[in-house]
Parts: structure tokens; C-alpha cells; sequence
């Protein structure tokens, strides 16, 4: 295990959003402001936050105190270092927003356009096209039907976000079986923790199916902050909304390549990029002369729009969308168009003038959705389905690829192995699970034209993993830049496994325990579930036992009794029976405060690496919540290794 320590922060999310030499310069600065009770009070913050780098000349000490007085009038509040974190995050928006949010203009990926606090005023024509969606898809909702529509033109939308059950009920619709219904409260009248428990599942699941809620607590939820809200509805509905912009989807979108070679870099395109490749595949071919690059100032006047609806529509096509001068009118009479081909509308005709980024986005999605266009090459399709992986390497491409997205790099990915060829990302991984552990002087940050800088970034990647004591026999930085799945994939692993065994070993820091192992984790669990007064028990990860998802919601339920409803488990006897206890598991651990990344799948299958790292989960959050400091937690709860049983592998030697 790596000998790297640093400025240990306990939140795991708060960790994650800043580098080592980050938090040690931050901690200085923290330090500087503190009083003997090593906390800083508010009133002597601002002359020590306008000088650091992010803010200096751009924030005054005026307006930081402006800004903080907003949130808290007593500037003899005492805060400590994460709530100083947490306010230079908010701080650090502010100034990117007076600079004119630059980098999130330019961003190539609404994935990438964090939910932050950066821009506290919110879309109202945003807003009313995302309550127009929610009415629209759970209208039908036996729960929700007491509640919609929701009128656009106030705050009901915010006051029913308080409850969580809306946002929990909008991320199945986009991603249908995120979440198992049985595990949301949805009690007409719901207590706090019921509430906190929503939010808590909310939040997770939007992780699991790709949204970044950097910056975004459940606290945000329970007050409903008009921006983080809308933000954060604005991702679950573009994910819905691009699901199909994907080959395993559509294998049609073959014909958006001249050249079989070209399907794997389309493979790696981030989904609105394709979406702009098929806009543009369409105006071609019908004569538009220009280049479509995106969402906003390129669609202003209104001109791609109408080539590209008489291209798709020509049964109702007109010569008057063109002709007209005035591009209001124009958008006026694109709207009608693409009403008859049933299309919503997430765009209003001003929203065209003004070039919304985010409901262009969604405008166009919604036509492909209704007529890409497209037809069908037999040829090209085969081609396309022979570069599928098989399931369970596509499961745990995802598995990776979210857990990456969650940790707060400032690199978003699409596609786990096109992504990782350069190093960078995977650099950028190591420094937020090994603080300092990168030396960013000897890195090379994409766009990399030169093949061999490519090679120096994975070599250094290798280079540290052997640090962390990662199996990594004869294994090469080439082997990551040849997109190598088998070796990326067990890197990747213990990557994540690291980074689980760190997180326990944090909470046992002051008390100078023993090294986590795996034995440890498999040991506690057993412990925990008889403690509770169950029976089951399993020798190892990967027990053919766990297929029934009983003993996970055993150990759930041994930590927090309340939490598992055991009337609406099965006995897992059926295929059926287990695939509805896994999917309940998964939701509860959730609910819990497990941030997983599993499938249900994982569980039926007893995938030994998603088993181990959904126990792991459990036991950090049983840990976290069992004692007020990490210093008064009892070495009993974790037997030593010795004591344990024999551990289980790793499962995956990277040289094999």
C-alpha cells in the first residue's frame, strides 16, 4: 500500500475536487485565518481568500465579504476547513462567472458543464421546457399524478423537488430501472430522514447513469436551490434525451462514416458530437452550405434548421422558411414544421434567436429521435456490431468509466478506452486517490500529436501503479496506448480498489490500525450480518450464495435496520426473484449513502470485483456513521488479517 499522505479531507466528494498541492496550499491559507481552536471566523476571511490564485483580481475583499454576509449576517461565525472548502468552491464560480465563464462555453460535452454553483440565475424558458417534459412523461405516474402538472410560471416545481421523489422518478425515465420504485419514500407527508434518504438515492443514481453533481449535497435538494435543480433536471433529461445517440442503439449511425475505419472514432464521440455529425450528414447532402460546429450562435438564424427539417420531412416541406428575412419568423415557422412530425417543443422561437445552447440541444435530439433519416446498411451494421465487447466487459467499461466521471476529473469521458490511450486521464485519476503521487512536469496534456508523448504519460501511469503495489507484471505504457481492454480493465480495477482500501484506512487513521484487505472487509461483513442475528454467511466474494442478493440485505439491514422493507423481498428462488432482490439492493445501498456503480447483473452473476467493491461501500458507510471520529472506531469491528479467512484474489494478475 502506497506510503502517500496528505491533507485528508473526510468528505469523499470534498476530497475530490481538488489536487494535493491544492489542498496543502489551501490548508495554509486556512490556517493563517485560524484562531487557537483551529477554526477561522468569516470576518477574517475575505483579506485571505482575494489573494488566493483563483480569485486574485478578480474578487475583491469587499465583494467576498458582500458575498459571504448573503449566506451568513454574523461575521463571528466560526467555520472549519472543509466549510472554508466549500465556500472557495462557491467563490471560485463566482469568479469564473465575472470572467464570463469562458471554459464552460467552449465545452465540448454538457456532461463535462459541471452542476455547480457557478450561475445562480436560472433560464426561466429553461425551466419551462423542463416542466413541460416532467409533465409530459410522468403524467401517468400513480404517485405523481396528485401533483402535475406543475405550472411553470412559479416555484411549484422547486416544492415538489423537496421531496425527492420527482427527481428519483425522472432518472428511471431516462434511464428506465435505475432506481427500484420500492426502495423511494413516497408517503404523502415525509419525515427528514425520510426525505434526506430520497435525496441520498437521487443523487447516487444520477451519478450511476453519468450526471457530474460535483458541488450538490442533498442539503441543495432539501432547499431546493432554484439553480443546482435546474442544473441538475438539465442532465437527467439531455441523458434521456441522447440515449439513442450510440451504435449498440442505432447501428444506423454507421452511415455517418465513409470508411469502416472511421466506426471506431465514432465509437468515441462524446453523444452530442454525434448528434452535430448527423445534423451536419443531413445538411450535406441537402445542399447547406455551412458547417454546424453547435448548439447556440450557429443555429441562430434559423436556416440549418429549416434545410434540415425539409430534408427529413420533405411530405412537409415549404420554400416560406427559407424565404422569410426576419429570423423570428423563420423560428416561428420551423416550430410548426417539426410539430407535425410530433416533436416536442423544448424550443420557443425566441429560444432560436438567442441561440439556447441547452434547448437547441434538446430540440435536435428530439427530432432524431423522431426521424433520423437514416438507412440501413447491412454491411456497415455487422461491422458496427462486431465492435461490441461482450457484456461483462461492456458492464465494467461502464463501471470504470462512471466511477471516473465521479471523481471529480476535470477530463469527462464518453468512452473508457479511446479516453485512457493519451495517459491523461488516467494521471489525473492517480492524483485524486494518491495525492502528489503525479509528476505533472513529465506530463503531456492532450491534444498529443506526438505518438511517443503518449507513451511517457502511460509510463508514468505504470510507473506509479507499481508505487501503489499494483500487480502490473510485464505490463508497458504501450500496452495502454494500444487500447489494450484486457490490461486497461485490471488496471482500472485495482484503481478502484485502492482507492476503497484508502477510504477505510482513512477512517482508521489516528487509531494506527492494521492495513484494509480484502479479508478485513469479507471478515466484517460475516460479523456484522450474525451480529444482527442472521444466518448467512459466505466464505468469499465469490460465494455462489450472493446470487440471491439475500445476504446484501442482510448486512443492509444489520447497519441500518430501518432501511430494508422486508415485505417486498423475494426469497430469490427464480431468475426473476433474484434480478428483483439485486435491483433492491442496489437502490437501498443507495439510499443508504453507497455511491456503487454495479449493475443487477453483477450480483446475479456474482461478479467478484463489483461484489467486493459493493460490501466495501457498505462498510465505509457503516464506519463513517458508527462513531463521531475516525479515532473511536473499535479495532474489533475489523478482525486482523490473521484472523480472518483466507482472503480472495484480486482476480486479476494485470500480466494475465
Amino acid at each position: 500500500m502506497s506510503g502517500f499522505v496528505g491533507v485528508v479531507v473526510s468528505d469523499q466528494w470534498l476530497h475530490s475536487q481538488f489536487t494535493q498541492v491544492e489542498l496543502r496550499g489551501l490548508h495554509a491559507n486556512f490556517v493563517s485565518a485560524s484562531n487557537d481552536s483551529g477554526k477561522a471566523t468569516l470576518g477574517n476571511l475575505p483579506p485571505v481568500m482575494c489573494k488566493l490564485k483563483a480569485l486574485k483580481d478578480i474578487l475583491s475583499a469587499d465583494d467576498i465579504s458582500r458575498i459571504l454576509s448573503e449566506s451568513a449576517t454574523d461575521a463571528t461565525e466560526e467555520i472549519d476547513f472543509e466549510s472554508f472548502l466549500r465556500l472557495y468552491l462557491d467563490l471560485q464560480g463566482r469568479a469564473t462567472a465575472k470572467l464570463g465563464n469562458t471554459k464552460l462555453k467552449t465545452s465540448s460535452s454538457f456532461l463535462k458543464a459541471r452542476t455547480t454553483t457557478i450561475r445562480h440565475n436560472i433560464s426561466e424558458s429553461e425551466k419551462a421546457s423542463y416542466v413541460a417534459h416532467i409533465n409530459s412523461f410522468l403524467r401517468e405516474d400513480k404517485f405523481l399524478k396528485d401533483f402535475l402538472p406543475i405550472d411553470p410560471s412559479d416555484n411549484a416545481l422547486f416544492e415538489l423537488v423537496k421531496g425527492g421523489v420527482v427527481l428519483c422518478k425522472l432518472i428511471n425515465v431516462a434511464v428506465p430501472g435505475t432506481i427500484d420504485e420500492r426502495a423511494i419514500n413516497t408517503k404523502k407527508v415525509l419525515n427528514p430522514w425520510e426525505t434526506n434518504e430520497n435525496h441520498t438515492l437521487c443523487l447516487n443514481s444520477a451519478k450511476a447513469i453519468g450526471c457530474t453533481v460535483v458541488n450538490i449535497g442533498t442539503q441543495d435538494l432539501v432547499e431546493a436551490r432554484p439553480h443546482l435543480v435546474v442544473g441538475l433536471i438539465s442532465q437527467i433529461i439531455k441523458i434521456q434525451l441522447l440515449a439513442d445517440l450510440n451504435l449498440k442503439k442505432t447501428p444506423q449511425l454507421v452511415e455517418l462514416v465513409e470508411d469502416s475505419k472511421d466506426v471506431e472514432e465514432l465509437l468515441g464521440l462524446a453523444p452530442e458530437k454525434v448528434l452535430l455529425k448527423w445534423m451536419n450528414f443531413h445538411l450535406k447532402k441537402a445542399g447547406y452550405k455551412k458547417q454546424v460546429n453547435n448548439f447556440s450562435s450557429d443555429l441562430k438564424d434559423g436556416e440549418a434548421y429549416a434545410h434540415l427539417l425539409n430534408a427529413l420531412a420533405p411530405e412537409h416541406g415549404t420554400t416560406n422558411t427559407l424565404d422569410t428575412k426576419d429570423p423570428t419568423e423563420r423560428a416561428n415557422l420551423i416550430i410548426e414544421q417539426a410539430e407535425k412530425l410530433d416533436c416536442k417543443r423544448y424550443v420557443t422561437p425566441q429560444d432560436i434567436v438567442e441561440g439556447s445552447p441547452n434547448l437547441n440541444l434538446a430540440f435536435v435530439a428530439q427530432i432524431f429521435q423522431h426521424r433520423n433519416g437514416l438507412s440501413v446498411d447491412t454491411k456497415k451494421i455487422s461491422f458496427a456490431e462486431m465492435m461490441e465487447d461482450d457484456a461483462q466487459t461492456s458492464r465494467e467499461e461502464r463501471c470504470f468509466r462512471l466511477w471516473i466521471n465521479s471523481l471529480g476529473t476535470d477530463t469527462y469521458i464518453n468512452n473508457l478506452f479511446d479516453s485512457v490511450r493519451t495517459g491523461w486521464v488516467l494521471l489525473e485519476v492517480l492524483d485524486k486517490i494518491a495525492p502528489g503521487s503525479v509528476n505533472w512536469k513529465q506530463a503531456t496534456k492532450p491534444p498529443i500529436k506526438m505518438p511517443f508523448r503518449k507513451v511517457e504519460n502511460c509510463n508514468q501511469v505504470i510507473r506509479i501503479g507499481k508505487e501503489l503495489n499494483f500487480s502490473l507484471v510485464n505490463v508497458a505504457g504501450n500496452d495502454i496506448v494500444q487500447g489494450n481492454k484486457k490490461l486497461i480493465l485490471a488496471f482500472l480495477w485495482q484503481l478502484m480498489r485502492f482507492t476503497m482500501l484508502q477510504l477505510l484506512k482513512n477512517l482508521r487513521f489516528h487509531a494506527q490500525g492494521k492495513e484494509i484487505t480484502d479479508a478485513d472487509i469479507l471478515n466484517w461483513a460475516n460479523k456484522k450480518v450474525k451480529s444482527a442475528g442472521r444466518k448467512s454467511q459466505i466464505d468469499s466474494f465469490k460465494d455462489k450464495s450472493l446470487s440471491n442478493g439475500m445476504f446484501f440485505l442482510e448486512l443492509l439491514s444489520a447497519v441500518e435496520p430501518r432501511v430494508v422493507n422486508w415485505s417486498v423481498v423475494t426469497k430469490g428462488e427464480t431468475d426473476e426473484d433474484r434480478k428483483l432482490n439485486a435491483t433492491y439492493t442496489i437502490s437501498v445501498a443507495r439510499k443508504l449513502g453507497c455511491s456503487i456503480f454495479l449493475l443487477p447483473e453483477d450480483i446475479i452473476e456474482v461478479n467478484q470485483k463489483m461484489i467486493l467493491t459493493l460490501t466495501a461501500s457498505i462498510m465505509y458507510w457503516s464506519l463513517q456513521h458508527k462513531a463521531d471520529t475516525p479515532e473511536t472506531i473499535p479495532e474489533e469491528d475489523i478482525a486482523a488479517s490473521d484472523e480472518s479467512p483466507a482472503a480472495p484474489s484480486d482476480g486479476e494478475n494485470a500480466s494475465s
